[in-house]
């Protein structure tokens, strides 16, 4: 009797169901049921019979583009991006991850119009562990921060922030998020957090929304990014490295 008929002999005995036969078993209901066309590439089909874009090979990435920005304000968000998510040994920093074009996208978004945010007054000046407590919107604050702080550079090194060199930027950077640039209509180290959690949003956001080029955010970290299913490599006792998949490798076409 083959392996494969014994696995069969095996299922029919209910003691012998385990977890993760029923997980793997789970696995292509779901898929069957509710994700369509997915099953077939859990089942072992090339994802290139029902993905002409990806059979088709490399193609323009249209997601880089602007939405918000203008090209100044764009180069001094990846400018400072860069700073605070460098390039290094281990891997590509916010440039070469997009993440100004991510920043960038979200600002024309809900996320820069505050939408999901209570925007109404009274406005006071609250403490730091209530966040942010004024009427300006996300979109508002980066115009004026990002002038600001080319303003600043401009008065202290006579270049704007992009034309700096790094130390330069850096110092920047640690006036602004120590509160040492005086500003009346925004709170610059507030500005500086804002900027940081997007910055490292955008290193590992799906590709989609504009950052983490080629998932290489993730590929740094081994991170499988957004997989359908696991189907194939549950009953494997190893520790499993999978390359990363996006939400855009599970359009059907």
């Amino acid at each position: 009797m083959s392996i494969h008929n014994e696995e069969e002999s095996k299922d029919q005995n209910p003691s012998s169901v385990t977890r993760r036969k029923f997980l793997k078993n789970s696995g292509y209901v779901v898929g069957g049921a509710i994700l369509g066309g997915i099953v077939g590439n859990l089942l072992g089909r090339p994802v290139q019979e029902n993905n002409p874009s990806q059979a088709a090979g490399p193609t323009t990435d249209y997601n880089q583009a602007l939405m918000f920005f203008t090209i100044e304000q764009f180069r001094t968000v990846e400018a400072a991006t860069e700073r605070i998510f460098p390039a290094d040994e281990i891997g590509p920093g916010a440039k070469d991850l997009g993440v100004a074009y991510f920043i960038d996208h979200q600002l024309s978004g809900d996320w820069g119009f505050n939408a999901r945010d209570y925007m109404q007054g009274p406005f006071y000046k609250g403490e730091a562990v209530q966040g942010y407590q004024g009427r300006l919107k996300r979109r508002e604050i980066f115009d004026i921060a990002l002038q600001e702080m080319n303003n600043y550079s401009r008065s202290k090194y006579q270049k704007r922030f992009y034309e700096l060199t790094g130390e330069q930027q850096d110092e920047v950077l640690t006036a602004f998020q120590n509160d040492e640039v005086k500003i009346t209509t925004i709170s610059p180290s507030g500005f500086f957090n804002t900027l940081r959690t997007a910055t490292i949003q955008g290193v590992y956001a799906d590709p989609l929304y504009g950052g983490n080029r080629n998932m290489d955010g993730w590929k740094m970290k081994n991170f499988p990014g957004n997989q359908m299913a696991y189907t194939d490599i549950i009953e494997d006792e190893k520790l499993a490295k999978i390359p990363p998949k996006s939400l855009k490798d599970h359009v059907q076409h």
